[in-house]
């Protein structure tokens, strides 16, 4: 789950990391009021949406007079905002940060996160804020520093000193970075992060450190522990049908290619995938129906699939283990009966009573297809995409 930067900001704000001063407008007028309270007569105004590149879209204007402020809010708000980071259609702007315009000397980044293959924290350090950090990684990976925090310990101040050295900060501001490294530490354990990120950390006109932007990224499964957190959650900035799907317990990512897919199992929805692409087509999606299903979720599945404008072909690739095949097929014939089918449908049912499920999908009288195998059904799927 995505934080807005607001929301992100609020529980720096918590661990001690210091950011301007700022407040969040839902209208033109607030936006004005904001700025007159704030004080001062430049600002900033930036639109809330969960995707990065905000400024090279235009979603962050500089404003000199309320009267820019005003109009900077009257552009955004109500509109729809298309970075490199979002779909195509954009993402809809329904909040805005005004924040007291910050005199900045350099820019710098940094960011926390879970690595996985060695089981702690990564502390990641770049002189080349402001910047697309995959870049920077990718292209002059020595700009990037990468320290490992031990999570039992905690972060030890020689590590704090290091990278603030590495960053060519002088010793006053390399004692500001200490706490504000702690700060961050602290909160992506504390909140259950998998991602806290500062991109740009400036150092101020005056010498001192400053957050400029923030960006959270929460782990979906320990939101039972943060429920104030999960009432953050801003349901605009999702596509519908993962919200749609997340509503009948079923994983579903949105891809781009057009062979929709309905799988039980990640691995083998992983396998199903590749297949596809192996076979010279593109997934239309991710979709695991679970282990346990029913048919009802099953229709869901189904329905949610063709939901999808660019789908030009469905397949079906279910192992029955715990799940029953004729439940699948049951599920199917659900879903046929509300939603017209009229893609190409191939299907492959192995496992528990997949005779039964094969006999109920050939009796329907749908236009379908049956494959003996993965690889016939991924070869039969791409082939009835192109027709």
């Amino acid at each position: 789950m995505n934080l807005h930067e607001y929301q992100a900001k609020a529980l720096f704000e918590r661990y001690r990391i210091p950011i301007p001063s700022g407040q969040v407008a839902m209208t033109t007028a607030a936006a004005v009021d904001a700025a007159r309270t704030l004080g001062g007569d430049t600002w900033v105004v930036k639109a809330q949406v969960h995707a990065g590149g905000r400024g090279k879209a235009g979603g962050i204007r500089r404003c000199k007079g309320v009267d820019e402020v005003a109009a900077a809010a009257e552009a955004l708000l109500g509109g729809r905002l298309t970075t490199h980071q979002s779909v195509a259609s954009g993402l809809p702007v329904s909040q805005l940060l005004v924040e007291s315009a910050t005199p900045i000397a350099r820019e710098l980044y940094l960011a926390a996160l879970v690595d996985r293959t060695v089981g702690r924290i990564a502390l990641m350090a770049s002189a080349a804020g402001g910047m697309d950090i995959e870049t920077v990684a990718a292209a002059t990976p020595e700009r990037l520093l990468v320290t490992h925090v031990e999570p039992v310990i905690g972060l030890m101040p020689w590590q704090a000193r290091r990278i603030g050295f590495w960053l060519g900060l002088d010793k006053a501001q390399v004692a500001e970075l200490g706490p504000l490294l702690a700060g961050v530490v602290e909160l992506l354990v504390a909140v259950d992060a998998s991602l806290v990120e500062i991109n740009p950390l400036v150092i101020t006109a005056d010498g001192h450190l400053l957050a400029l932007d923030a960006k959270v990224n929460l782990d979906d499964n320990a939101l039972y522990r943060h429920p104030d957190l999960g009432e953050q959650r801003d349901p605009t900035q999702e596509d519908p049908r993962e919200l749609a799907a997340a509503a009948h317990q079923l994983n579903y990512i949105a891809l781009n290619g057009d062979i929709g897919c309905m799988v039980n199992g990640a691995g083998l929805a992983m396998a199903t995938l590749d297949l596809v692409k192996l076979q010279g087509g593109a997934p239309a999606n991710f979709l695991d129906v679970g282990g346990g299903t029913s048919a009802e979720r099953v229709a869901e599945a189904f329905k949610l699939i063709l939901s999808d404008g660019n789908v030009r072909a469905v397949l079906v690739n279910i192992f029955g283990g715990i799940v029953r095949c004729d439940l699948i097929a049951e599920g199917i014939l659900a879903a046929a009966r509300e939603v017209a089918l009229d893609v190409p449908l191939v299907v492959r049912l192995e496992g528990t009573r997949a005779a039964e499920g094969l006999a109920l999908l050939a009796d329907s009288g749908l236009a379908l297809e049956t494959a003996t195998s993965l690889g016939d059904a991924a070869a039969r799927a791409v082939a009835a995409a192109r027709r």
